[in-house]
């Protein structure tokens, strides 16, 4: 799950850097004033905050989903298992409570044989 997450990061990372690298390339190399190429350059890297803005919120919101579906998961886990657990306590417990009513009765037998 985390190597899941790790390669979305990189490949939204690499989107973002590679767009960032070619915008700069085609603005420094298109002919213009430097005065335009500043501006240029800016509203390119108004656009790239943008959207690498928009690309943390969605990856934000895929992480937050996988949190809850995990909790969620664990929760469901932990119910069962404490339901195992009781079930097999109870049922210990019977058998422990049957059994002491035998030794009782075998005691209770003897205790009448040795008084004969």
């Amino acid at each position: 799950m985390c190597n899941e997450k790790d390669n979305k990061t990189g490949l939204v990372l690499g989107m973002l850097a590679g767009a960032a690298i070619g915008a700069l390339a085609g603005l420094l190399f298109a002919p213009g004033s430097g005065k335009e190429t500043r501006k240029k350059i800016k509203k390119k890297s108004d656009d790239l905050k943008d959207q690498a803005q928009n690309n943390y919120g969605e990856l934000s919101d895929a992480v937050k989903e996988q949190y809850g579906n995990l909790t969620s998961r664990i929760k469901e886990t932990a119910g069962h298992l404490a339901d195992t657990v009781s079930d097999g306590y109870d049922k210990l417990k019977g058998q422990v409570t049957f059994k002491a009513e035998d030794v009782k009765e075998e005691a209770g037998s003897k205790l009448n044989d040795l008084k004969k």
